[in-house]
């Protein structure tokens, strides 16, 4: 499955309308399942399934380790991808919240409050700080990777970068959530330690973003547009550095404050 389409529409011009061919994002459901379970449907951009699924699974606070998957086996033909615990991984079904499916807009649903999420991923110490350097050149670079957005405009990206400012890895999907996700995943699923990284969205910045960011144990988190209020309360209670319009050459610095 591709991530874009080609379709024919009609565009209108001042000379008279045309019949033109353009490339858009793909959207299609991916169903979840755990051990034999059905535990989410989210409609996402085909395309690195296994990373998606384990980063979900990271992030709703199932698995924390590489060690506790046995084997995941996307089957993008059935919109499906598979997951199998290790022996001895107990899960218990009912903590997962999503109750199979979320849209493409809406990643976290059902928490109820900061504290419920604090019980599960503990606040961050401080410790690795991102230089001003590597932030002002993050979104160049982002923006550089972000090839199926090029063709269809219509695609959110997430990349993790080092703290030398080195891109790790970066994804593109409808949802943003799910561009979290997929690189959380590529992390877990190829050994990226990410308690020294940044976090860089290309669009805006809500609360479940910074949520699964801490689920991740990533410390920085900056997005190219706004934070949202609840997202920069969360920040500065879970000890996160919080970038919003990061736009060189300026950015806003909402956590820490001080």
């Amino acid at each position: 499955m591709q991530a874009s389409q080609t379709i024919s529409l009609i565009q209108n011009r001042p000379g008279g309308a045309v019949v033109i061919d353009d490339q858009v994002a793909v959207e299609e459901p991916l169903e979840i399942r755990l051990d034999g379970h059905p535990v989410a449907v989210v409609m996402r951009t085909p395309g690195h399934d296994d990373e998606l699924a384990a980063g979900f699974l990271v992030t709703e606070g199932i698995v924390s380790s590489v060690d506790q998957l046995r084997k995941i086996e996307p089957r993008p033909e059935e919109n499906r991808v598979l997951v199998f615990l290790a022996d001895g991984v107990a899960v218990d079904l009912g903590r997962l919240t999503r109750h199979l499916f979320t849209g493409s807009s809406c990643g976290l649903c059902g928490k109820a409050t900061l504290e419920a999420i604090f019980t599960d991923f503990p606040p961050i110490e401080r410790g690795t700080e991102i230089s001003d350097a590597v932030l002002l050149a993050a979104p160049a670079k982002l923006r550089a990777a972000q090839t199926t957005f090029e063709t269809t405009g219509g695609l959110h990206a997430a990349g993790i970068f080092s703290a030398d400012g080195e891109l790790l890895v970066l994804r593109e999907d409808i949802g943003r959530h799910n561009a979290v996700d997929k690189v959380i995943g590529h992390a877990l699923l190829n050994g990226i330690d990410l308690k020294s990284t940044l976090l860089l969205v290309s669009g805006r910045l809500s609360f479940e973003i910074m949520q699964k960011a801490l689920a991740a144990r990533i410390p920085a988190v900056a997005a190219i547009s706004a934070p949202s209020s609840l997202a920069v309360e969360f920040a500065r209670k879970s000890g996160q550095t919080l970038i919003g319009f990061l736009r060189p050459p300026v950015f806003n610095r909402y956590s820490p404050t001080a």
